[in-house]
Protein backbone atom coordinates (compact mmCIF):
# COMPACT_ATOMS: atom_id res chain seq x y z
CA UNK A 1 0.00 0.00 0.00
CA UNK A 2 1.39 3.34 -1.21
CA UNK A 3 1.89 6.04 1.65
CA UNK A 4 0.58 9.44 1.91
CA UNK A 5 3.56 12.35 2.10
CA UNK A 6 2.62 15.60 3.07
CA UNK A 7 2.76 17.88 -0.42
CA UNK A 8 3.55 21.23 -1.16
CA UNK A 9 3.67 23.49 -4.31
CA UNK A 10 6.74 24.30 -7.01
CA UNK A 11 4.41 27.05 -8.87
CA UNK A 12 1.30 25.09 -10.02
CA UNK A 13 2.90 21.77 -9.30
CA UNK A 14 2.39 19.50 -6.16
CA UNK A 15 5.23 17.78 -4.65
CA UNK A 16 5.77 15.25 -2.15
CA UNK A 17 7.85 17.06 0.94
CA UNK A 18 10.78 14.65 0.39
CA UNK A 19 11.58 13.77 -3.20
CA UNK A 20 13.88 11.32 -5.20
CA UNK A 21 17.22 12.92 -6.68
CA UNK A 22 18.08 10.35 -9.44
CA UNK A 23 21.71 10.99 -9.74
CA UNK A 24 22.68 7.89 -8.86
CA UNK A 25 20.47 5.90 -11.93
CA UNK A 26 22.96 5.34 -14.77
CA UNK A 27 26.29 5.44 -12.73
CA UNK A 28 26.47 4.51 -9.39
CA UNK A 29 23.02 1.36 -9.78
CA UNK A 30 22.55 -0.27 -12.94
CA UNK A 31 18.31 -1.01 -14.30
CA UNK A 32 17.50 -3.65 -11.91
CA UNK A 33 18.38 -1.45 -8.64
CA UNK A 34 17.35 1.96 -10.07
CA UNK A 35 13.33 0.05 -10.70
CA UNK A 36 13.72 -1.19 -6.97
CA UNK A 37 14.76 2.30 -6.30
CA UNK A 38 11.96 3.76 -7.82
CA UNK A 39 9.48 1.42 -7.11
CA UNK A 40 9.94 2.11 -3.29
CA UNK A 41 9.63 5.51 -3.68
CA UNK A 42 6.17 5.10 -5.54
CA UNK A 43 5.19 2.85 -2.58
CA UNK A 44 6.39 5.30 0.24
CA UNK A 45 4.20 8.01 -1.27
CA UNK A 46 7.09 9.86 -3.14
CA UNK A 47 5.75 12.10 -6.33
CA UNK A 48 8.90 14.09 -6.96
CA UNK A 49 11.65 12.74 -9.01
CA UNK A 50 14.93 15.18 -9.89
CA UNK A 51 17.04 14.34 -12.40
CA UNK A 52 19.16 15.82 -14.79
CA UNK A 53 20.74 15.21 -18.69
CA UNK A 54 23.99 15.01 -17.23
CA UNK A 55 23.06 12.48 -14.56
CA UNK A 56 24.69 9.10 -15.49
CA UNK A 57 26.03 10.23 -18.69
CA UNK A 58 22.50 10.84 -20.11
CA UNK A 59 21.33 7.46 -18.89
CA UNK A 60 19.45 8.49 -15.71
CA UNK A 61 16.85 10.17 -17.46
CA UNK A 62 16.28 7.06 -20.20
CA UNK A 63 16.14 4.33 -16.83
CA UNK A 64 13.65 6.80 -14.89
CA UNK A 65 11.65 7.39 -18.07
CA UNK A 66 11.73 3.54 -18.43
CA UNK A 67 10.93 2.58 -15.25
CA UNK A 68 8.55 5.36 -14.58
CA UNK A 69 6.78 4.19 -17.70
CA UNK A 70 2.79 4.04 -17.58
CA UNK A 71 2.84 5.95 -13.95
CA UNK A 72 4.80 8.71 -15.04
CA UNK A 73 1.72 11.19 -15.51
CA UNK A 74 1.13 10.36 -11.37
CA UNK A 75 4.51 11.83 -10.44
CA UNK A 76 6.13 15.14 -10.86
CA UNK A 77 9.25 15.08 -13.36
CA UNK A 78 12.19 17.26 -13.20
CA UNK A 79 15.08 17.53 -15.08
CA UNK A 80 18.19 19.97 -16.00
CA UNK A 81 19.84 21.64 -18.82
CA UNK A 82 23.17 23.20 -19.06
CA UNK A 83 26.15 21.66 -17.32
CA UNK A 84 28.06 19.58 -19.97
CA UNK A 85 26.91 16.70 -21.45
CA UNK A 86 29.83 16.89 -24.05
CA UNK A 87 31.54 19.65 -26.08
CA UNK A 88 28.70 20.23 -27.99
CA UNK A 89 26.06 20.08 -25.01
CA UNK A 90 26.25 22.67 -22.87
CA UNK A 91 25.10 26.47 -21.71
CA UNK A 92 21.75 28.18 -21.85
CA UNK A 93 22.05 29.86 -25.40
CA UNK A 94 18.84 29.68 -27.09
CA UNK A 95 18.89 26.81 -29.95
CA UNK A 96 20.79 24.48 -27.42
CA UNK A 97 17.74 25.00 -24.66
CA UNK A 98 15.44 23.44 -27.68
CA UNK A 99 17.51 20.86 -28.46
CA UNK A 100 18.37 19.95 -24.95
CA UNK A 101 14.72 19.59 -24.05
CA UNK A 102 13.98 17.17 -27.33
CA UNK A 103 16.65 14.95 -25.96
CA UNK A 104 15.25 14.93 -22.52
CA UNK A 105 11.91 14.37 -23.42
CA UNK A 106 13.04 11.54 -25.96
CA UNK A 107 15.06 9.78 -23.10
CA UNK A 108 12.60 10.34 -20.26
CA UNK A 109 9.79 8.88 -23.32
CA UNK A 110 7.70 12.04 -22.45
CA UNK A 111 5.93 14.56 -24.16
CA UNK A 112 6.54 17.33 -21.16
CA UNK A 113 8.53 17.87 -18.73
CA UNK A 114 7.24 18.98 -15.12
CA UNK A 115 9.78 21.11 -13.83
CA UNK A 116 12.83 22.30 -16.32
CA UNK A 117 15.95 23.64 -15.06
CA UNK A 118 18.82 25.42 -16.01
CA UNK A 119 21.48 23.51 -13.98
CA UNK A 120 23.85 26.72 -13.52
CA UNK A 121 24.57 30.36 -14.59
CA UNK A 122 25.64 30.55 -18.55
CA UNK A 123 27.48 34.03 -18.26
CA UNK A 124 27.79 33.58 -22.29
CA UNK A 125 24.31 33.76 -22.75
CA UNK A 126 22.16 36.72 -21.32
CA UNK A 127 19.48 34.96 -18.92
CA UNK A 128 17.13 37.29 -20.77
CA UNK A 129 17.31 34.95 -23.76
CA UNK A 130 17.12 31.89 -21.82
CA UNK A 131 14.32 32.69 -20.13
CA UNK A 132 12.36 33.38 -23.17
CA UNK A 133 12.86 30.16 -25.26
CA UNK A 134 12.09 28.53 -22.32
CA UNK A 135 8.33 30.90 -22.45
CA UNK A 136 8.22 29.23 -25.29
CA UNK A 137 8.41 26.01 -24.61
CA UNK A 138 5.86 26.62 -21.72
CA UNK A 139 3.19 28.09 -24.04
CA UNK A 140 4.15 24.85 -26.51
CA UNK A 141 3.02 22.66 -23.29
CA UNK A 142 6.27 20.85 -23.25
CA UNK A 143 7.23 22.51 -19.95
CA UNK A 144 4.94 23.35 -17.05
CA UNK A 145 6.85 25.15 -14.79
CA UNK A 146 10.70 26.38 -14.92
CA UNK A 147 13.56 26.47 -12.13
CA UNK A 148 16.60 27.37 -12.00
CA UNK A 149 20.05 25.64 -9.88
CA UNK A 150 23.26 26.60 -8.02
CA UNK A 151 21.84 30.73 -8.28
CA UNK A 152 23.21 33.04 -5.94
CA UNK A 153 20.50 36.11 -4.58
CA UNK A 154 22.24 38.36 -7.26
CA UNK A 155 21.54 36.33 -9.91
CA UNK A 156 17.56 35.48 -8.80
CA UNK A 157 16.92 38.93 -9.10
CA UNK A 158 18.64 39.47 -12.28
CA UNK A 159 16.66 36.68 -13.86
CA UNK A 160 13.63 38.23 -12.08
CA UNK A 161 14.23 41.43 -13.84
CA UNK A 162 14.50 39.93 -17.29
CA UNK A 163 11.12 38.28 -17.55
CA UNK A 164 8.60 39.83 -19.53
CA UNK A 165 5.47 40.86 -18.76
CA UNK A 166 3.10 37.44 -18.47
CA UNK A 167 5.87 35.54 -19.92
CA UNK A 168 7.24 32.20 -17.93
CA UNK A 169 9.67 33.11 -14.90
CA UNK A 170 11.80 31.25 -12.70
CA UNK A 171 9.43 29.46 -9.69
CA UNK A 172 12.18 27.47 -7.62
CA UNK A 173 16.02 27.42 -6.81
CA UNK A 174 17.89 24.14 -5.99
CA UNK A 175 21.00 25.27 -4.19
CA UNK A 176 23.07 23.11 -1.67
CA UNK A 177 20.96 23.21 1.85
CA UNK A 178 22.46 20.88 4.67
CA UNK A 179 22.71 21.11 8.83
CA UNK A 180 26.58 20.95 7.33
CA UNK A 181 26.03 24.02 4.48
CA UNK A 182 23.60 26.50 5.66
CA UNK A 183 25.13 29.30 3.42
CA UNK A 184 21.34 29.83 1.83
CA UNK A 185 20.73 31.32 5.08
CA UNK A 186 22.19 34.33 4.82
CA UNK A 187 20.69 35.49 0.80
CA UNK A 188 19.53 32.88 -1.38
CA UNK A 189 16.29 32.29 1.37
CA UNK A 190 15.55 35.66 1.70
CA UNK A 191 15.45 36.05 -1.83
CA UNK A 192 13.37 32.92 -2.26
CA UNK A 193 10.64 34.61 0.44
CA UNK A 194 10.64 37.69 -1.48
CA UNK A 195 10.02 36.61 -5.10
CA UNK A 196 7.92 33.64 -3.49
CA UNK A 197 10.35 31.08 -5.22
CA UNK A 198 10.54 27.25 -4.18
CA UNK A 199 13.74 26.44 -2.70
CA UNK A 200 14.96 22.75 -3.17
CA UNK A 201 18.03 21.84 -1.42
CA UNK A 202 20.41 19.19 -3.21
CA UNK A 203 23.04 17.45 -1.15
CA UNK A 204 20.52 17.30 2.05
CA UNK A 205 22.73 14.74 3.88
CA UNK A 206 25.98 16.79 3.05
CA UNK A 207 26.76 13.74 0.61
CA UNK A 208 26.19 11.13 2.94
CA UNK A 209 28.13 12.69 5.59
CA UNK A 210 24.81 13.30 7.85
CA UNK A 211 23.80 9.47 7.56
CA UNK A 212 26.38 8.01 10.40
CA UNK A 213 28.36 5.61 7.84
CA UNK A 214 31.40 8.33 8.86
CA UNK A 215 33.67 7.48 11.76
CA UNK A 216 36.51 9.67 13.07
CA UNK A 217 39.83 7.90 11.84
CA UNK A 218 37.91 5.45 9.37
CA UNK A 219 38.69 5.28 5.76
CA UNK A 220 34.94 5.48 3.77
CA UNK A 221 33.10 2.42 3.64
CA UNK A 222 33.65 0.67 0.45
CA UNK A 223 31.09 2.29 -2.06
CA UNK A 224 30.23 5.18 0.36
CA UNK A 225 29.95 8.32 -2.07
CA UNK A 226 33.26 9.51 -0.47
CA UNK A 227 34.89 6.54 -1.17
CA UNK A 228 35.96 7.96 -4.45
CA UNK A 229 36.43 11.12 -4.19
CA UNK A 230 40.05 12.96 -3.98
CA UNK A 231 42.06 12.95 -0.60
CA UNK A 232 41.70 16.41 -0.46
CA UNK A 233 38.18 16.87 -1.21
CA UNK A 234 37.35 13.94 1.13
CA UNK A 235 39.54 15.79 4.02
CA UNK A 236 37.32 18.93 4.03
CA UNK A 237 34.43 16.88 4.29
CA UNK A 238 35.53 14.51 6.77
CA UNK A 239 37.78 17.22 8.99
CA UNK A 240 37.30 16.72 12.81
CA UNK A 241 35.84 19.27 13.37
CA UNK A 242 32.66 18.24 10.79
CA UNK A 243 33.02 14.98 12.03
CA UNK A 244 32.37 16.33 15.74
CA UNK A 245 29.40 18.52 14.90
CA UNK A 246 28.01 15.20 13.70
CA UNK A 247 28.94 13.27 16.45
CA UNK A 248 26.97 15.78 18.43
CA UNK A 249 23.94 15.94 16.07
CA UNK A 250 23.47 11.97 16.34
CA UNK A 251 23.50 12.26 19.97
CA UNK A 252 20.72 14.90 19.97
CA UNK A 253 18.73 12.59 17.60
CA UNK A 254 19.30 9.74 18.96
CA UNK A 255 18.33 11.57 22.58
CA UNK A 256 14.67 12.47 20.53
CA UNK A 257 14.41 8.74 19.65
CA UNK A 258 15.47 9.32 16.10
CA UNK A 259 18.77 9.17 13.30
CA UNK A 260 20.72 11.91 12.50
CA UNK A 261 19.63 11.10 8.97
CA UNK A 262 15.80 11.81 9.85
CA UNK A 263 16.99 14.96 11.54
CA UNK A 264 18.61 16.36 8.55
CA UNK A 265 15.60 15.78 6.15
CA UNK A 266 13.28 16.81 9.17
CA UNK A 267 14.93 20.17 9.84
CA UNK A 268 15.67 20.71 6.53
CA UNK A 269 11.21 19.95 5.72
CA UNK A 270 10.29 22.48 8.72
CA UNK A 271 12.04 25.65 6.62
CA UNK A 272 9.16 27.61 5.17
CA UNK A 273 10.97 28.19 1.69
CA UNK A 274 11.92 24.92 1.40
CA UNK A 275 9.27 22.74 -0.58
CA UNK A 276 11.30 18.85 -1.68
CA UNK A 277 13.98 17.36 0.25
CA UNK A 278 15.39 15.56 -2.99
CA UNK A 279 17.83 13.07 -0.86
CA UNK A 280 19.82 10.44 -3.69
CA UNK A 281 19.43 6.65 -2.96
CA UNK A 282 21.06 3.29 -4.18
CA UNK A 283 18.56 1.19 -2.31
CA UNK A 284 15.16 1.02 -1.09
CA UNK A 285 16.12 0.85 2.86
CA UNK A 286 17.53 4.30 1.86
CA UNK A 287 14.15 5.69 -0.05
CA UNK A 288 11.97 4.87 2.81
CA UNK A 289 14.19 5.77 5.50
CA UNK A 290 14.61 9.32 3.64
CA UNK A 291 10.65 9.18 3.75
CA UNK A 292 9.99 8.26 7.26
CA UNK A 293 12.40 11.46 8.19
CA UNK A 294 9.47 13.46 7.41
CA UNK A 295 7.17 12.45 10.43
CA UNK A 296 9.44 14.24 12.53
CA UNK A 297 7.90 17.76 13.47
CA UNK A 298 10.77 19.84 15.33
CA UNK A 299 10.08 21.86 18.56
CA UNK A 300 11.05 25.25 18.99
CA UNK A 301 13.18 24.14 21.57
CA UNK A 302 15.06 21.55 19.65
CA UNK A 303 15.73 23.70 16.57
CA UNK A 304 17.26 26.16 18.79
CA UNK A 305 19.35 23.15 20.17
CA UNK A 306 20.50 22.01 16.94
CA UNK A 307 21.05 25.80 16.03
CA UNK A 308 23.82 25.65 19.02
CA UNK A 309 25.05 22.46 17.45
CA UNK A 310 25.16 23.83 13.07
CA UNK A 311 25.14 27.58 14.05
CA UNK A 312 23.45 29.05 11.40
CA UNK A 313 26.44 31.32 9.47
Amino acid sequence: MTDVLAKRRVGSLEVSVVGLGCNNFGGRIGADQTAEVVSAALDAGITFFDTADIYGGTRSEELLGHVLGRRRDHVVVATKFGMPVDADHKGAKPAYVRRALEDSLRRLGTDHVDLYQLHQPDPATPIADTLATLDELVRAGKVREIGCSNFSAAQLREAQAAVRQGAARFVSVQNEYSLLERGPELEVLPECERLELAFIPYYPLASGVLTGKYHRGEPPPPGARLAGVPTGRVDSRLSDETLSVVEALEAFAARNGHSVLELAVAWLIMKPTVTSVIAGATTPAQVRANAKASSWVLTAAQLDEVDGIAPAP
